[in-house]
């Protein structure tokens, strides 16, 4: 099948009452702020929720419209995109989004605007476009390591799409890679077809930072909104045992993101974060016309000689937004008051649509 035409996408948009556009998502990963943000920018707001998944935005009030569906994967179903259309509606793109929607459907048959670019979702999901956009731009990131039979240290073992770490792992040799992958697969975390794309690379020793940019398409800048770190299982719980405890417990850690933590870098490593989005967005410009256009993550450690390596992308909201729906440090310095990236987004719709400019920052 193939892409949608971007005309079609235009056609739509066209259509709209732009003096009333709501703003639509899936109820899952990073949706409150966005709604929240959404509203504080005089929009009004459509969740798109599987049923007894509503709760947390009842609760919060966040969402004017509520579209029930049986499974999140139904926001690509005919009747589901006509109603969005109907409401004006503009997508945010999120992990559960494009998770749930799946990527073929996004790319071919989901006509719905959406706010950044769709092409681009495909090349943090793929392990050797993400790496080709990374390598193209210059920033460091840990080394490949081509198939099991060349382990000769320890790696980092992914898997492809938005997983949230799950069914990651360390291994230090090729006899471990194959009992870890084995005990994935009895846990039902991955199957066949997973293995054959399993990313395996160099292991950077550091501490974890996920920085969350936003390149506005409409000024042609960078921003740093905030920055963030996270809880994962069972590596975390691991870490609190003694250590003469831990070989006694015989877990194999895991890498399931829990939760998010707000934190700050030591502001002599920001020359360092502000020229890898500079870099990365550029590069992408050339790459994924348009490129990068609004909110994107980068996942990186920075090592003991204070260099930043990034590790993975995310080119969309990414969950570590949650830290900060009422600002962070970094999104406060831009604007002088609490500012979250949903609303950073919102913000970005309202400029389109006063500057005439809307189809620039739609796909």
């Amino acid at each position: 099948m193939s892409k949608i035409d971007r005309q079609k996408i235009m056609d739509v948009l066209d259509g709209y009452d732009k003096e009333d556009i709501t703003i639509a998502t899936l109820g899952s990963h990073s949706s409150l702020h966005m709604f929240h943000g959404a509203k504080a920018e005089g929009f009004r707001t459509a969740v798109v929720c599987e049923k007894g998944r509503e709760i947390p935005y009842k609760r919060f009030n966040v969402a004017d419209e509520y579209i029930m569906v049986d499974k999140f994967s139904d926001i690509v179903n005919e009747e589901v995109q006509q109603e969005l259309i109907d409401m004006n509606s503009i997508v945010f793109p999120h992990g559960s989004f494009v998770a749930y929607a799946g990527l073929d459907n996004i790319e071919t048959i989901f006509n719905v605007p959406m706010f950044g670019n769709r092409d681009i979702l495909r090349w943090e999901a793929e392990r050797d476009l993400e790496r080709k956009l990374m390598t193209e731009s210059g920033i460091r990131i840990p080394k490949k390591i081509n198939k099991p039979s060349d382990i000769k240290g320890t790696v980092m073992v992914k898997f492809p799409g938005a997983r949230g770490g799950r069914g990651y792992f360390v291994a230090n040799s090729t006899e471990e890679y194959d009992e870890k992958i084995d005990a994935m697969m009895a846990r039902n975390w991955i199957e066949e077809e997973d293995i054959k794309a399993a990313h395996i690379e160099e292991y950077v020793l550091g501490c974890n930072y996920c920085i969350h940019y936003f390149f506005s398409s409409l000024k042609d800048e960078v921003e740093l909104m905030g920055i963030d770190s996270r809880y994962e299982s069972t590596i975390d719980g691991l870490v609190r045992v003694p250590a003469k405890d831990q070989l006694d417990i015989g877990a194999d850690p895991s890498y399931v993101i829990t939760g998010n933590h707000p934190v700050v870098m030591r502001e002599s490593l920001l020359p360092q974060v502000f020229d890898i989005g500079d870099k990365i967005t550029e590069t992408a410009k050339g790459l994924i016309p348009p490129g990068f256009n609004g909110p994107f993550c980068m996942q990186t450690l920075v090592n003991d000689d204070l260099e930043v390596v990034v590790f993975e992308m995310s080119a969309r909201s990414d969950g570590g937004t949650n830290t900060f729906m009422n600002g962070s440090s970094y999104s406060y310095l831009y604007y002088g008051e609490p500012l979250s990236m949903g609303r950073r987004m919102a913000m970005e719709i309202k400029n389109g649509i006063a500057e005439d400019r809307l189809e620039e920052i739609i796909t």
